[in-house]
């Protein structure tokens, strides 16, 4: 049951009961701007609007990868847990990500449009990663990135 949350008038926040919001992506760019509208509403919801500007940022980089450089399709997870935002993305390739490129390379990239999204992500995320994952019969993946709210 939601409670209000008295720091911030008129908004309800839940308790700290864990909850997780799943959104399935077309393989459409245009899929990018509905998840990341998506995420600011959920968290406002929420009551966690200090998270919004960070996780939309997460949630783009992430779903453009997915869309971008996969040809299968892609899901967008939200899930809160114990303080914790962590905003994933699902994509139907089970290679690994590159790693995001040094402090020097990505100096070097500062005008490049493609190549800096993991590098985004591991530089506002407090913790990323990834694993190999199934779904629907599909192998892909999934990247995330956490967000703590303390």
């Amino acid at each position: 049951m939601p409670e209000v949350d008295p720091g911030v008038p008129g908004n309800l926040r839940e308790a700290d009961a864990p909850w997780e919001y799943l959104l399935y992506i077309p393989h459409d760019l245009r899929a990018v701007t509905v998840c990341r509208r998506t995420v600011r509403l959920v968290l406002t919801m929420h009551g966690l609007i200090r998270l919004t500007d960070v996780a939309e940022l997460l949630a783009t980089e992430l779903v453009s990868n997915g869309v971008r450089h996969t040809k299968g399709p892609v899901a967008l997870r939200l899930h809160w847990q114990a303080g914790v935002l962590r905003v994933g993305v699902w994509d139907a390739d089970p290679e690994p990500p590159k790693p995001p490129p040094s402090t020097e390379e990505l100096t070097r990239l500062t005008h490049l449009e493609d190549g800096r999204g993991l590098a985004l992500i591991s530089s506002c995320a407090d913790l990323w990663g990834w694993q190999p994952l199934t779904r629907g019969g599909l192998r892909g993946k999934y990247v995330w990135g956490d967000l703590v709210a303390g």
